[in-house]
This record gives C-alpha cells, structure tokens and sequence, in this order.
C-alpha cells in the first residue's frame, strides 16, 4: 500500500498527515478542535480530504486519546472528549470514502517509534509517554500487542501506591499520580512552598509564588540549575524508572522508549530514569539490562504510527 493519511486529535487542534512508506510526512493540514464530539468527527473528515488533495490516499488511521475496542473501530470511553461507544471508524468512513482505522493514541505514537524512530532494530519494545498523564504501547515480536479486547498498556493506570493520590481516572495511587508532567509541577510546587530560597530560580520565571509555578518554569529553571527544580525532575524520574523496573520484569523488552513533553528535557530526565531503573530492576545484577532511549520523532509519532498502522490495514 502507498499513501496514507494520519490524524493526531489534540486538545486544541486536529493535524491530518499524508505519511509515505518509510514514515515521511507529506503534506499536513490542521484544523481547530471542535467543543463537540460529532463537531470532532467532522473536523476529522475536513482535515483528511484537505491534506489528501493532489495524492492519491489508500486508507486513513486515527489516533484517539481512550479505549479502542479490538476491532479498531469503536472508541469505548474517551476521558477528554464524550465519546461512548462511539463508532469513530463507520462515521469517518462515510464522510471520506477510504478504509479507516482507530487505534488508541499512545499505541500509535509507539508504533511510530517502533518503526521509524528510536526501536528501529528492536523486536520487543515498551514505549511510555510522559505527558500531562502516562500512557505507554507494548511491541513483542514485532508486533503491536492490544490485549483481547484492545485496551492494553494503559500503564498510567496501574496502581503502585496502595491508596494514594487520588487519579482522574476515579482511582488512587495510580502511576500517572507520581510520573508524569502534572506529577513535576506538584513536586515543583510542594518544595518551592517548603524551601522557597533555593527555588530563587523558579519562582522567578512565574509570578513569584508557589501556585504560580508551571511545567515549563520548571523546565528552564531545572536547565539553569536551580535546585528544587533539578529536584523535582529527580523525584518524577523515580518514580518512572521504578515503573520501567516492574514492566520489564513483565515483558523483558529489550528497549524502552521514552516520549512526551517531559522527555524533551533529554539525560536531565532521562539519566536519573536510567538509574532509578538499574536500582530497581529485580536481580539486576545479574540479568541484561533494556536499553532506556529517548523518543525521536517527538509529537509527529502518533501521527506517522496512525498512518502506518492503517497502511497494515
């Protein structure tokens, strides 16, 4: 199969992407996202048919933030947009007139680093992103694994503090609630209030307080050196690196791919994952280590893996 088309549904906008064979992006066109969800739906198919003209499209993959049933055809539950069983797959359909395929959007972002980005040469892969939540995609011998009924790899939500914070997802303690970039600002926060004269850095970038702290004043002032915000960085990548220990001692990958906003930071987050990692890893000192690497195609993989996976079909 030649061209295919990708659609990234964000929060504030739709990008639908022409992907050729070897995961290069064509041509793109974005459109705002829509307050409602058959709005979405239409904004899906005026994104397609504008990035498509001029080529010729064989098929359309979207990535979707939810649970995608395990046909990759109906989004079960979305948290972020009202859809319930919402057949997304037969309503694209109609509008565009080419085969569609849904697929969960940190499964698809994984594919796409699997196949075109940092797993390249890898046969067993686990991917977590670390965004605002943590989501994550899970490739064993060569293949994309979704679980019997497609919902596999919601690693954000696997409970790793018996009754602690409580999660969006109605939970508590989930490992989002710790590792993530919504968990950075809150360590951010906490130390700033605690020790504010070695957050001289930080609170500077905001508006002088705590409650004004956000992820990117964390980021720059983390670069700059400032001590709660290097802290803090530390803190999130214990708790993902504990993570990364227990979900090789599942899977025994022989790589984890690191995305998300806060893998931008590259070894400021990631050499003190590697470590945490290494503490943690039961019998560690015996046993190969996985490899810990950096995502590399950044916010396009959900897109190209979107595309790629509707290529297979």
């Amino acid at each position: 199969m030649g061209l295919t088309i990708g659609v990234d549904i964000g929060g504030t906008k739709i990008a639908a992407g022409v992907v050729d064979e070897e995961g290069k992006i064509l041509d793109t066109h974005k459109v705002p996202t829509p307050p409602t969800p058959e709005g979405i739906v239409d904004a899906i198919s005026a994104a397609v048919s504008e990035a498509g003209k001029g080529h010729s499209i064989e098929a359309v993959g979207i990535g979707a933030a939810g649970y995608v049933d395990d046909k990759r055809a109906t989004v079960l539950f979305a948290p972020n947009i009202d859809w319930r069983h919402e057949p997304l797959k037969d309503k694209v359909e109609q509008r565009v007139g080419l085969p569609v395929v849904v697929e969960n959007d940190a499964n698809a972002a994984a594919w796409g680093e699997y196949k075109f980005g940092a797993g390249q040469g890898h046969e067993d892969v686990i991917c977590i992103t670390l965004g605002t939540g943590l989501g994550g995609g899970i490739i064993i011998g060569n293949k994309l694994r979704r679980g019997r009924f497609g919902v596999a790899a919601e690693f954000g939500h696997i409970r790793v503090v018996p009754d602690g914070l409580l999660c969006g997802c109605g939970s508590q303690g989930c490992w989002e609630q710790y590792a993530s970039g919504r968990a950075l600002v809150r360590y951010a926060k906490q130390r700033a209030n605690a020790t504010p004269e070695r957050a001289a850095v930080l609170l500077g970038l905001g508006d002088g307080t705590p409650e004004g702290i956000e992820g990117k004043h964390v980021s720059q002032a983390a670069r700059a050196g400032d001590p709660v915000a290097v802290d803090s960085f530390r803190e999130l990548a214990r708790w993902a690196g504990a993570g990364l220990a227990d979900l090789a001692s599942l899977f025994d990958p022989s790589a984890f791919i690191v995305g998300g906003g806060v893998s931008d930071e590259g070894d400021l987050v990631l050499d003190p994952i590697r470590k945490s990692f290494r503490r943690w890893l039961i019998g560690g000192q015996w046993r190969p280590h996985a490899q810990v690497l950096a995502a590399q195609l950044g916010n396009k993989a959900g897109l190209v893996g979107a595309a790629d996976l509707a290529r297979q079909g």
